[in-house]
Order: structure tokens, then sequence, then C-alpha cells
């Protein structure tokens, strides 16, 4: 699934046009890697990186949302790491 949409979908941008700002910016990752492009592709088990409200925020692909649904739709897609979860977890 596309890097832009996947944001969009699990609710953490209101729209894709800002998500593809923020990866245009250069604050997004995947798997520790700049996120080039709005296609970048995101995969069960990918882990992203970005900023959100003042903090960074990590987190560990569970599963690709079909559409932007509800918040609890929304939330069962993605697990919340700590920022010291990822770093000794690689």
């Amino acid at each position: 699934m596309r890097i832009d949409r996947f944001l969009h979908c699990i609710r953490l941008v209101k729209s894709r046009t800002l998500a593809q700002s923020m990866i245009d910016a250069g604050h997004v990752r995947i798997d520790r890697k700049r996120v080039e492009k709005p296609s970048d592709t995101v995969r069960v088990g990918s882990v992203l990186a970005l900023p959100l409200r003042g903090d960074i925020r990590v987190l560990k692909v569970v599963a690709l949302p079909t559409r932007r649904g509800p918040p609890g739709e929304a939330r069962a897609c993605y697990e919340e790491l700590g920022v010291d979860e990822h770093s000794a977890a690689t």
C-alpha cells in the first residue's frame, strides 16, 4: 500500500495531500530509510517513524487498512512503539 494512503487511512493525517507534503519534506521513514516519494510501499511488519504533534511517533504496521474507517478500526492496523523499543529491535 502507498505510504500516503496508509497514513490517511489510519487517521494520522487529515488528507493524503498533507501526508505527501510530510514525505516531500523528508520527515517520514520506513524501516529507518527516508521515504523518497508518496508512492513508496508499506507492508505488514514495516516500522514507520514520523513527527506528529511535536513528538516522533514510531509505529509497526500490523495490518493494511482497506478503507478510512472509524478510529478503532484504524488503530487496529498499527502498534505504537517507543523510540527505545525500535532502537533495541534493530
